[in-house]
């Protein structure tokens, strides 16, 4: 039985689907939006949004877990938590929007623009 069981696979094994999320994360935090498939792009959402979230504790503890989860990325960090977090300072929830683009040309996938509100 597969209960409680949830997210989306996206066709690859666990080690480059979570190598996919984590750039898809990362180009999302350093651009502040990015055009992928909408499966991709409601996947990594709440990741964003958790990131985001952590950030603005501003604790030491919630820095070292981001850390900890973007390990080769100084700059995104340093941007997460000062300029990010700072912008959301009295939002709750909520930072992202997906907006369509329409069906990708070679294969009729529907593109999403995931941005930052």
């Amino acid at each position: 039985m597969a209960h409680r069981v949830d997210g989306r696979k996206l066709g690859r094994k666990t080690g480059p689907r979570l190598a996919l999320y984590r750039n898809l994360v990362v180009s999302v935090l350093r651009y502040e939006q990015i055009r992928t498939t909408e499966a991709r792009a409601k996947e990594v959402r709440g990741q964003v949004e958790r990131f985001i979230t952590l950030a603005k504790e501003g604790t030491l503890a919630s820095r070292r877990r981001i850390i900890a989860e973007l390990p080769d990325e100084p700059l995104v960090i340093d941007k997460l938590i000062n300029e990010i977090a700072a912008r959301y300072g009295d939002r709750s929830s909520g930072y992202t929007r997906l907006t369509k683009i329409g069906p990708r040309a070679g294969d009729r996938a529907p593109i999403v623009q995931l941005e930052l509100v």
